[in-house]
């Protein structure tokens, strides 16, 4: 499984890592905390799958991202629920997002209309706890997206890095 991802600032690590106490409840926390833009899917074309996306990225702007709420899906289109997040707002990811889905299939349920931008926290659990959890005030953060990796959910890493221009 492919998608494309952008990086998180390492504030964004660390807030996860000071909610973690508060996710012990849960079926399954995340340790690696990603973003997704765009997923692929199971592809057996890697190199033309990179190209691609690098072709379909030619002179898409670096954007602004901002984290300042959690949230949650009480009933995630895939996998257990409920699931806990951090809330992403970006105008420019919303735009890479609609660019991407015009040239590559849209997933039905998570991507297209049904997007949200966000980083996941935690699944599977209480939906009480999830609600406390996102009743919690947050100190906002924002970044500049300057750059996406292409990511290899199978081996759990990124493959390829792809610059976007200020």
């Amino acid at each position: 499984m492919y998608s494309l991802n952008v990086p998180v600032p390492g504030e964004v690590a660390r807030l996860a890592e000071e909610l973690r106490p508060s996710l012990y409840q849960f079926d399954t926390v995340r340790d690696q905390h990603t973003l997704v833009a765009k997923r692929f899917g199971n592809r057996d074309d890697y190199d033309r799958l990179e190209m691609q996306v690098r072709t379909a990225l030619a002179g898409s702007p670096a954007f602004e991202a901002r984290i300042a709420e959690i949230d949650r899906f009480e009933n995630p289109a895939r996998g257990d629920g409920p699931v806990v997040y951090l809330a992403v707002e970006s105008p420019g990811l919303r735009k890479l997002h609609r660019e991407l889905i015009s040239e590559f299939d849209c997933i039905e349920g998570i991507e297209g209309d049904d997007y949200v931008p966000h980083v996941t926290l935690a699944r599977g659990g209480n939906l009480d706890v999830a609600q406390q959890l996102t009743e919690r005030e947050i100190d906002p953060i924002t970044w500049n997206v300057t750059r996406l990796q292409l990511w290899d959910a199978t081996y759990d890493e990124p493959t390829a890095t792809i610059s976007l221009p200020a």
